[in-house]
């Protein structure tokens, strides 16, 4: 059975490869049209069991392998490690803030929001070994609603606050989808790999398991192949490594589908999405343009709906500028479940760079939108971890 070729408006015959800054490659290809709108071959229709990466199509002469710096090598966290650091002293000085009439609530905002993961667990370890208590019952006992959630988070660490994150949106009535889609759809393998093993000793359940009783379909297939493939491409070692003529045709394939197809042929499109690089997936998706003259966010926004179109959206939206979608995220639903996830989340990874894509994006700073949103102990925490860079003690 055969189809006709999706159209594609070309005009040149040209093919060129720019290295720019720090090593991206990126190629444009033009070609003129001819025979259906097809720029790559004379023929009219293309058979729907042989997906363009299969036929022997002319592609770019470049590089069969580039290597380019780390997509997130300039990103900023907002917290770092505080020094002079004293656990002891700080463990102390939270007793007394909790057993202060009413709580002394600034003062414990003010160390742990200026402490590193890291330093908040040795806190917690000298917390328990002087006053013979447990910190985080002790916080969450005392302390209600963001300022709970916030405190609490931040002295979890990372892999365990997100697998606690997607427990809670599968558990009980009701998925939250949307959650899934930020956490599953924004981390790394190795990431992804470490929230396995947590969600593991956390839940006594596996994380595939528990996602694939909450979803379906395309949605559902995307989900667990991300999840399946994080520790096999943890295990090879992150790749900072572009090959561009698989890029160009894996490009070419997924064009010449078109979204409305890819689930046809999952074992081929949905590994490009799940286990290829974030460098790798920018330059498939510039050879996307390139050759359907289309982004293909707007691709996947006019052919798809729902959740699978959502998740895809974030696959393409994280590999292409992470600190912006989380940015998008924050602009969008600035409330406070929203804000303490990704604050939290994001608080020594990349929530300088956010800061600052929130501002380029939305022309006011996130400080601000904070501070409008909010009041009392949630703005001072959420603002308390924002601004942990410029603060001291």
């Amino acid at each position: 059975m055969a189809t006709q070729v999706r159209d594609v408006k070309t005009t040149t015959t040209t093919t060129t490869t720019t290295v720019g800054k720090g090593g991206q490659v990126t190629t444009h290809v033009d070609r003129q049209v001819s025979n259906g709108g097809n720029p790559f071959s004379d023929r009219d229709v293309v058979h729907t069991h042989a997906p363009a990466f299969f036929r022997c199509l002319e592609a770019p002469s470049t590089y069969h392998r580039v290597t380019v710096d780390a997509y997130d090598k300039y990103f900023e966290p907002a917290i770092f490690e505080h020094g002079p650091f004293n656990p002891e002293e700080d463990a102390k000085a939270i007793r007394k803030a909790l057993k202060e009439k009413g709580t002394d609530e600034k003062s414990i905002i003010n160390i742990l929001t200026r402490r590193s993961n890291r330093q908040r667990q040795i806190i917690a370890y000298e917390y328990q070994k002087i006053h013979g208590r447990d910190l985080a019952k002790d916080l969450k006992s005392d302390l209600s609603g963001t300022l709970e959630d916030v405190l609490l988070g931040l002295l979890s660490p990372p892999e365990v606050f997100d697998a606690r994150t997607l427990n809670k949106a599968v558990a009980g009535l009701g998925t939250d989808e949307q959650t899934l889609i930020e956490v599953i759809g924004s981390r790394s393998a190795e990431e992804l790999a470490a929230i396995k093993k947590a969600y593991r000793a956390e839940f006594k359940n596996e994380l595939e398991k528990d996602i694939a009783g909450d979803t379906s379909g395309f949605f559902r297939q995307l989900l667990l192949a991300r999840i399946h493939s994080a520790e096999k491409v943890a295990q090879q070692g992150r790749s900072y490594e572009i090959y561009p003529k698989r890029a160009f045709h894996e490009a070419q394939a997924l064009w010449e589908t078109g979204p409305k197809k890819w689930q046809n042929n999952e074992s081929f499109f949905i590994p490009i999405f799940t286990e290829r690089s974030d460098e790798h997936l920018r330059q498939v998706f510039e050879d996307y343009k390139a050759i359907g003259r289309i982004d293909i966010e707007k691709d996947i926004e006019k052919e798809l709906s729902g959740d699978a179109k959502d998740l895809l959206l974030a696959f393409v939206r994280v590999s292409k500028n992470r600190p912006a979608y989380f940015a998008n995220r924050l602009h969008q639903h600035l409330d406070g479940k929203t804000c303490t996830r990704i604050i939290v989340s994001r608080s020594e990874k990349d929530l300088g760079s956010i800061r600052k894509e929130y501002a380029r994006l939305y022309g006011k700073s996130l400080d601000t939108a904070i501070s409008e949103g909010f009041k009392g102990d949630a703005k001072q925490v959420l603002l308390g971890v924002l601004t942990s860079r410029s603060a001291s003690i």
